[in-house]
């Protein structure tokens, strides 16, 4: 047989050819540099070799080129002229027959033109480097090839000082779309072509270092860190803070402050070589697993993490410096303190910023292979022997460039690989080189190459036994800690459940935290969308919404998930001490969660809430507590109230007691709330007759249709359909996601026609005191159903409805809500309420909520998900109005309820697909639910636990309403 022809290098398994082997990275030296980043000509291929390199020449003239940015995606550039973002999860968007690619295989040809500075140096050499390509690059320098290279989120260089002309030097690099490279990054995010990262001209003079590896250790029982920085030209490091002047490659020993992510401590150094002086910012800390358990410093570490991919909703993974910055602000503002950099090395400059401010960081390596456990891994690239070149230059690629931050604590192989040799070989690699970290990678069960146990969305009970270690499976993986690389998939509404895993986290020491999925939405501005997700750019295969999982919104605005993540996390616990049966103590007990701070960063406040009123305030004082203690702090006597049986409480919360370089003073940190009182019951209104009349039936302030009982006002505001409601538009936890085992309950719901319940009165009964109507609420072609009876009072002022709900027939599935709705005016446009706030929350989304007097909008009630699902609740509500111009209504609960206004229907919103779907009509729609089914994590993850579950079984419930004139 002839044998086969050689592969084009755009399918070649290897990394590439030509590139200089990774070395680390840094900002700045005094060594000259030149961004190359910019505008720069371009022309879109339909295929890989619609034309010849003759583009590369110095004399070709692009005219008749378009331009874009560089750094940038051409798919996001163009006004759709150069192609369109396309997004999967698992799938690849090509046929899987590797290494191939398909034909169709958009191909962007690059010029840049550039002069060298007036002051650029005449000596040493010069290298071209490119911070990001997807997918893979073919690069030429005045007309001369340097090579080409995969792996899409990797530096790359070329050396070029020899080719190097004063003027008119011509950058060509020529970008394909698909290659052997893409069968490695099938990431769970949009596909996006194009130089997406910096492209920068490096000087390098004679004498300078072409790497270094800073090893800076800390020496916990001494207090003292251990400085060696290695490097391949022999040199000296100062660190002036220290008094340190040494050799490259001899070690020293001083006294020092360490680095952690609670405390990110850096001294200023510098290395010193003959050509070169290149600032340093070094961090002392020692990573290890000691005893089973991750430690810093000799400390265990508990993460508060987040999955972290690169976007923004314009640029796509094209992120400035600015953005970097704010999104760890706001990290550090909501108690995180760990990123994966899911799935692949951030930009460098993240971790630099990480350094400054403080995060543990798991660096994972530019890997993922899902796509082949469609085909159960067959033909799977990392248990072929063919592509581990390929990996191995990715592990090298991540670590060399990454070694030197302090915040990296553990690499990570990388994500959803399946198993095999190339795997192996990565992992040795790895210790080889760097010994002073940890290794992870979830896909490794038994833990043959790996430092720590590693799982995704695991179900809380499963997570309590590997804590209790009955888990089981091998003797070496029962010896490692357990973190969760994925859990509480921050999808739409929710997660669910994550106060319910922080309490395992907390009392199992083997538990060492997770990392929600994950930071931000991945949703594309769109002029008329709002946000565009998979499938809303024509693509024939895409994953739809999946891809806005995020605890932001794409505007990084913070979703209820991330206010909920901030307090669910809080590093001090601000709860009441344990009074027994008696009543409450007015004592708060304070918890020091930090990992390695004391409290005396902070600073306590208490303040007096009368019926969700703040009347007093003032300093409150807390021991310095050390990381892990406690101590029960007395409040202050209660302020004199001349009000009588009001709900009375204090809330304790801890400031920052000095500005930080991500938040201002009194940031608050935690708090916690202490009743003095229990929530009391509104009065039934009782003791005025009904008056029938031939159409109309009055009741107090109320009339009602003689012939249905449908209320239709109550005083001067007029109400349309009351009715019991079981229904709400099914989040994307309540629909779940396919592969998951548990029920999915949004399908269910569907399936037996809870959308479509139809209500049949069999009864309007009338009697001295009270105004009853016997109803039956039932979904068509079902022989389940409610029977509901509402039991109308009135005190001649107020109006009270006590609700009685028997279920009939066999449910099989709990109910997503129970309670009423009805419609007011759409002038009645602010909401006033005593209950929880300010944001939303449902059964298991409610650490977060703060019991207090809140006012909003109705159009600031609801949460704008990317995809509308059910929103804007707000829980344990005693009373709540509604206002317009002139009236208003005021619904007060017979004991705490679920308070939700709109201004469209269930039906509408359930209908949506985006944001702009909802038109305001002329109805505020207002739910008041007894009780909510909760939302768990089942896009991802698991589901509603059983004791945040709504189950149909006989229920009573009372609410009063009075008029409020003139509002």
């Amino acid at each position: 047989m002839p044998a086969p022809l050689p592969l084009p290098y755009v399918e070649d398994p290897g990394p590439g050819h030509g590139t200089l082997p990774a070395r680390t990275w840094y900002a700045t030296s005094d060594a000259a540099r030149l961004s190359l980043n910019g505008t720069w000509r371009f022309r879109l291929s339909a295929t890989a070799d619609a034309h010849d390199d003759a583009f590369a020449a110095q004399s070709y003239d692009p005219a008749g080129w378009d331009r874009i940015q560089v750094p940038g995606h051409w798919v996001l550039q163009g006004e759709g002229a150069f192609g369109a973002p396309a997004y999967t999860n698992v799938l690849y968007p090509f046929p899987v027959d590797p290494p191939h690619v398909p034909a169709g295989n958009p191909t962007g040809d690059h010029l840049h033109t550039f002069d060298l500075p007036d002051d650029w140096p005449t000596g040493g050499d010069a290298v071209v480097r490119f911070d990001g390509v997807e997918s893979c690059a073919r690069v030429w320098l005045n007309g001369m090839e340097l090579g080409d290279f995969k792996g899409s989120r990797l530096a790359h260089e070329f050396a070029v000082g020899h080719l190097l002309q004063p003027s008119g030097n011509v950058l060509a690099v020529r970008v394909h779309q698909w290659s052997s490279g893409s069968y490695l990054e099938d990431q769970d995010q949009w596909w996006l072509p194009g130089i997406f990262r910096d492209v920068t001209l490096l000087h390098r003079p004679w004498g300078c270092a072409s790497d270094f590896f800073v090893h800076a250790s800390y020496n916990h029982l001494d207090h003292t860190g251990t400085l060696r920085v290695d490097s391949d030209v022999q040199g000296s490091v100062s660190v002036p803070e220290l008094g340190i002047d040494t050799a490259t490659g001899s070690p020293v020993t001083v006294p020092v402050d360490p680095w952690t992510a609670e405390t990110p401590r850096l001294y200023d150094a510098e290395l010193i070589t003959p050509g070169e002086r290149v600032p340093l910012r070094i961090g002392f800390r020692t990573v290890a697993l000691d005893d089973g358990l991750i430690k810093v410093n000799g400390r265990p570490l508990l993460f508060r993490g987040v999955n972290r991919h690169e976007f923004h909703p314009r640029t796509g993974r094209t992120v400035d410096s600015a953005t970097m910055r704010h999104d760890i602000e706001l990290m550090k503002r909501h108690n995180i303190n760990a990123v994966r950099t899911a799935h692949y090395p951030p930009h460098p400059e993240f971790l630099s910023l990480c350094d400054e401010l403080g995060l543990w960081v798991i660096d994972e390596c530019d890997l993922e292979t899902h796509g082949f456990e469609e085909q159960a891994w067959r033909d799977n690239p990392t248990d072929d022997d063919r592509w581990t070149p390929a990996l191995l230059d990715r592990a090298q690629r991540m670590v060399e460039r990454d070694k030197n931050h302090p915040s990296v604590i553990i690499w990570s192989l990388g994500n959803e690989s399946g198993r095999g040799r190339g795997l192996t070989a990565m992992a040795e690699w790895i210790r080889g080189r760097d010994s002073g970290r940890l290794i992870h990678y979830e896909g490794d069960q038994e833990c043959r190459d790996t430092d720590m146990y590693s799982r995704m969305y695991p179900p809380h009970a499963e997570v309590e036994s590997i804590g209790r270690g009955l888990d089981g499976g091998p003797a070496r993986r029962r010896q490692l800690p357990l973190i969760l690389c994925e859990y509480a998939h921050a999808m739409g509404n929710g997660p669910g459940g994550l106060a319910d895993y922080q309490r395992l986290f907390e009392t199992h020491e083997r538990l060492q935290g997770g990392f929600v999925w994950e930071w931000i939405d991945h949703g594309f501005a769109h002029p008329a969308l709002g946000y565009a997700y998979g499938g809303d750019f024509g693509e024939e295969l895409h994953d739809g919404h999946f891809v806005c999982d995020g605890l932001l919104f794409p505007d990084r605005t913070p979703s209820p998930g991330l206010i909920e993540y901030k307090k669910v996390v809080e590093p001090v616990r601000i709860e009441p001490a344990d009074a027994g049966d008696g009543p409450p103590s007015g004592t708060v007990r304070i918890t020091n969660r930090y990992d390695f701070s004391d409290l005396g960063h902070l600073v306590f406040e208490w303040s007096y809430q009368v019926e969700g009123e703040t009347v007093d305030t003032g300093p409150l004082t807390v021991p310095r507590l050390l990381p892990g203690d406690w101590a029960e702090v007395e409040l202050p006597a209660a302020p004199p109230t001349t009000r009588q049986d009001c709900e009375q409480q204090w809330t304790v919360r801890a400031l920052l007691a000095a500005e930080t370089p991500w938040a201002a003073r009194e940031h608050p940190v935690a708090w916690g709330q202490v009743p003095l009182t229990v929530p009391r019951s509104a009065p039934a209104a009782t003791g005025s007759r009904p008056h029938p009349g031939n159409k109309h039936i009055t009741l107090g302030p109320a009339t009602f249709d003689a012939r249905t009982g449908e209320l239709l006002t109550v005083g001067r505001t007029p109400v349309t359909g009351l009715r019991l409601d079981a229904w709400r538009a099914p989040t994307d936890n309540d629909n779940g996601a396919p592969w998951q085992p548990d029920v999915r309950y949004g399908p269910r719901w569907r399936e037996i026609g809870l959308h479509r319940l139809q209500h049949r009165t069999s009864a309007v009964e009338l009697s001295d005191e009270a105004f009853t109507v016997r109803t039956r609420v039932a979904p068509a072609g079902r022989d389940i159903g409610l029977r509901t009876v509402y039991h109308w009072t009135s005190d001649g002022t107020r109006l009270t409805l006590a609700v009685s709900v028997i279920p009939e027939g066999r449910w099989a599935v709990p109910l997503p809500r129970l309670g009423l709705r009805l419609g007011l005016p759409a002038s009645y446009g602010t909401a006033h309420w005593f209950g929880g706030g300010p944001g939303e929350a449902y059964p298991d989304t409610r650490a977060a909520s703060t019991l207090g007097r809140w006012r909003a909008e109705v159009d600031d009630l609801q949460t704008p998900y990317v995809f509308p699902q059910e929103n804007g609740a707000r829980p344990d509500v005693r009373w709540a109005q509604l206002t317009g111009p002139e009236a208003g209504l005021r619904m007060e609960g017979g004991s705490p309820f679920w308070f939700t206004a709109r201004r469209w229907t269930t039906e509408h919103l359930d209908a949506a697909t985006h944001p702009t779907d909802l038109e305001p009509g002329d109805t505020v729609w207002v739910n008041l639910d007894h009780r909510q089914h909760g939302i768990g994590s089942q896009s991802c993850g698991p589901g509603v636990l059983p004791h945040h579950q709504l189950h149909a079984e006989p229920t009573e419930f009372t609410f009063t309403f009075s008029s409020l004139e003139d509002a």
